[in-house]
Parts: C-alpha cells; structure tokens; sequence
C-alpha cells in the first residue's frame, strides 16, 4: 500500500513538472539588461521584446542592471533559477571576463537564446573637439600628451578594444581615460564636453552625428557603411588596422545552462520571429545595425570565433590579467 502511495505521488510529480513545461510562460518574464539606458545593447533588446512578446503570450520585464562591465547583470542571472523566467540581454563583454580576471563566467554557462545583431565601432568626438579626422585626432594626441579624454566602459567593454587595436597599430596612446557604465552615459558625457572621444557603436552615435551633436572621426572597419557612407574607414588612414578588421560588439539574449528545453524553444522561436518584423529590421538599418539573428550550434560557433580573435587581440596588446591558453582559448589560426 505504501509503494502504490509512494508511486502515485511521483507520478503526480512528474505530471506536474511535464505540465509546468507545457505551460511555459506561466508567469511574467525578466530580461535583464546588461548595460544602461539609451545605449546599444538597451536600444536592440527593447525594440525586439515587443515582438517576441506577443509570440509568447507573456510579458517581458526589463531592466537595466549596470556595473562590472556587465559582471553584475551576468552574475545575478547566473544566481536565478533555471526556469526560462529571467534572461540575460548582453552584449559581447562576457567572452573576456576570464581573461580580463574580471570573473570566472562567460557565455559558455549560458544558453544563447539569439544573437540578433551585431554593430561596427566607430570613433566619435565632441562637436567642439580641436580635431575633425582621425589623422587630426592622433596628431593633436602627440603634440598634446595626456589632454584628450578617452570614454571608456572599463576592460572588456568595446572602447577597450578599439583602444588596444589603436595601439597595437600606432603604439601606446597618451591620452586620459574617463570610465562610464556603458556608450549610452559616456555619449552624453561627450555631448556635454565632458570629454573628447569616444570609441562606440555605430548604432549609439549615428543620431548625434546626424544631428551634429557630435562628429565622426572614423569607421572601424574595411568598407564604409551603409547608414553614413560618408563617412571615411580608419585603413584608408592607416593600412595597419586590416589585420584586425572586420571587428565588431553583437547583441544577444541567454539563458542559464540546464534551463528545460521547452522553454529555450519557445523563447528562440519567439525571438527569432521578433528579429524578422518590419519594425526592428528598420531600426537596425536606420541604426547602422546588421541583422544575425542566429541561435543553437551556429550561436555557439559564432561566440566561440569572436572570443578566440577578441581575447588574443588583447592578450598581445598587454591588456589581459591572464593568457587566454589558461582557458582553452587557442589563437586563431592554431
């Protein structure tokens, strides 16, 4: 009698279990935003959420978590349940924080639900900055050591990465750097004339270039863009920058390892239709955006090229905490 309670209870449990699944979403979703407000990475995740919301039937929450180049946001969601009910909507900052010694986590804890889109650096500067071409920039930088101000987003963060590409090509920059909590704040700061350039996604800065709030310096990348080709690309200043180019951040959505595969098709399936509405493909092109809006093996493929190229790129430049070897990263090419 015992046994035959003990097994109608487990199977009560699994039905309910197999049920809760079926059930997915039951409950309001959170996405949790890596970076602030008006910034690339918030700009992509909440013109797509509304889409993906009605796929789903369910509402998504977001919210913008700052702080640790992304650390935090990362780590809050690693410390949820793995139930499908809390994302992490980031950029491509975790692929360095075991090299940058800035945590033991990346994105290989995490299931990629979709990488939607990725961006192309560009390098900005105040309206009234002494300088109006890269060439200009650099040349005010040696005859002025120490007086431009760098914004930064902290290591890791795409600014780092264009800066260390900068000196890997021109040698060490004599410049102050000034740190914020993502390309939205640090924009404004330049805007403001808190300081001189800022190494940022086309997407961020294409509406202060537009509306001559702020002036582009260069495109980093071997061809122009199509949202401002008038725009010059830093090789045809300096050659030197086609070794590392094309380069540039993306924007994705992850859930915790070990989340039911239920739900992680329902949310890549509800994503991926998101990613393909009129209204999103419009702002990527009018933002400088190019669609990706891949999930499953081609993510991780993805993920696992861009980590190798970035970490290396700055391992050489003498800006990483640890070899990426003492990860398994191998360089490219081996």
């Amino acid at each position: 009698m015992k046994n035959a309670f003990l097994g109608a209870v487990s199977a009560l449990i699994v039905s309910a279990s197999v049920a809760a699944a079926q059930d997915y979403p039951a409950k309001e979703i959170q996405g949790i935003i890596q970076w602030g407000a008006g910034g690339s990475t918030d700009t992509v995740m909440r013109a797509v959420t509304p889409h993906a919301e009605k796929v789903l039937g369910a509402t998504v929450v977001l919210q913008n978590v700052t702080g640790g180049v992304g650390a935090i946001a990362l780590n809050q969601v690693a410390a949820a349940e793995a139930d499908g009910y809390t994302l992490l909507m980031g950029a491509e900052n975790p692929l360095l924080y075991k090299v940058m010694g800035l945590g033991d986590k990346d994105y290989s804890d995490f299931t990629p639900i979709n990488l939607l889109a990725r961006g192309t650096p560009i390098l900005v500067a105040g309206k009234d900055a002494p300088f109006d071409d890269y060439a200009g920039m650099m040349e005010h930088i040696r005859a002025n050591p120490g007086e431009v101000r760098f914004g930064s987003t902290g290591p890791g963060g795409l600014p780092s990465v264009v800066t260390a590409m900068i000196q890997a090509v021109e040698g060490e920059l004599d410049v102050t750097f000034v740190p914020y909590d993502g390309d939205g704040p640090a924009l404004t700061a330049l805007q403001g004339g808190a300081i001189d350039v800022m190494p940022a996604v086309l997407g961020a800065s294409i509406e202060g270039i537009r509306a001559g709030t702020m002036k582009p310096l260069a495109l980093f990348d071997v061809t122009p863009a199509e949202a401002l080709p008038e725009v010059p690309t830093v090789t045809s200043f300096n050659e030197g920058y086609a070794a590392y180019l094309p380069w540039g951040p993306f924007f994705g959505i992850f859930v915790r390892n070990g989340t039911p595969e239920d739900a992680v098709a329902k949310l890549t399936a509800a994503y991926a239709e998101a990613a393909q509405q009129p209204e999103f493909l419009d702002l990527l092109r009018n933002r400088g955006f190019t669609l990706m809006n891949i999930s499953g093996d081609e993510a991780r493929a993805f993920l696992a090229d861009w980590q190798r190229k970035t970490a290396w790129l700055m391992h050489d430049a003498g800006l990483t905490k640890a070899s990426p070897e003492d990860f398994g990263i191998a360089r490219p090419g081996e």
